[in-house]
């Protein structure tokens, strides 16, 4: 909804490789708003370079898409980006007439990796998108948030692409309880992930890392898939090569993994 509201057709939008506005929503800009997506790659601090974003912009020429919009991410596999980056992001976006979106599905969780605050991470873009079920632990929900006239386009864009919930108070009233009660303790599952970094790294030397909430392992496939099994055994579910820590995870729990992974 972002970025049909940004942009229109033929209109084009930057974002890194591996976003989500690129890689993982379907492709729906594209589709939904004939919107062509520039992608590049992300640095390994979790930003894009603004002189590669700068020289991606295309010239004022009928044989180019005309590009509208940059969209970055707060949070790039769990490497949390702080304010300054994004202030120099905006100055790069007034100089060139682009307008400036976050992906900040993660926002809280930045601010306190960062030792922030969201809204010196929000302050220097036009909309942003904010996921209230991740590490908040709402059960459903995201928000939307950008000026008057932004919300407005959005709003018509969603009841065209089939948001346009009924009853959705309930939804909403989870979302600010979890807005009222859950932003500090996000603290607790960055330490949680440390912690499980740290056990994992003692079995298996210099094969995890953890960002954020989030724990990545550089295993093999099949080892994966034997440590996956082998923690299935003490009830303990893992998938994949990123767990993620979240509200859920006690520390009763987080003591039963570390034990698991030690004896794995």
């Amino acid at each position: 909804i972002a970025l049909l509201s940004h942009c229109g057709r033929g209109d084009e939008y930057i974002a890194g490789t591996t976003s989500h506005t690129y890689q993982f929503e379907g492709g729906g800009g594209a589709v939904l708003g004939g919107i062509q997506p520039c992608p590049l790659p992300f640095r390994a601090d979790g930003t894009l370079d603004l002189d590669e974003v700068a020289a991606a912009v295309k010239p004022d020429d009928v044989h180019y898409a005309d590009t509208r919009l940059l969209c970055l991410e707060n949070t790039q596999s769990g490497r949390a980006t702080g304010p300054e980056y994004f202030h120099e992001a905006r100055e790069v976006c007034d100089r060139l007439g682009l307008k400036l979106h976050l992906d900040g599905a993660r926002l809280f969780n930045a601010a306190v990796a960062t030792g922030s605050t969201a809204l010196e991470i929000a302050a220097p873009f036009d909309s942003i998108s904010i996921c209230l079920s991740k590490g908040l632990g709402a059960p459903v929900g995201s928000v939307l948030v950008g000026d008057e006239d932004f919300i407005r386009h959005a709003r018509k864009w969603r009841k065209m692409v089939g948001g346009g919930m009924r009853q959705a108070g309930v939804i909403a009233a989870a979302g600010i309880y979890a807005l009222d009660n859950h932003i500090d303790r996000l603290a607790e599952d960055h330490e949680r992930a440390r912690l499980v970094a740290e056990a994992l790294n003692l079995r298996y030397p210099d094969m995890a890392s953890h960002h954020t909430n989030m724990v990545f392992l550089d295993l093999p496939e099949t080892e994966l898939e034997r440590l996956s099994a082998y923690m299935a055994k003490k009830d303990i579910w893992v998938q994949g090569s990123r767990w993620v820590m979240h509200l859920d995870v006690t520390d009763e729990a987080l003591a039963r993994v570390i034990a698991a992974i030690r004896k794995s």
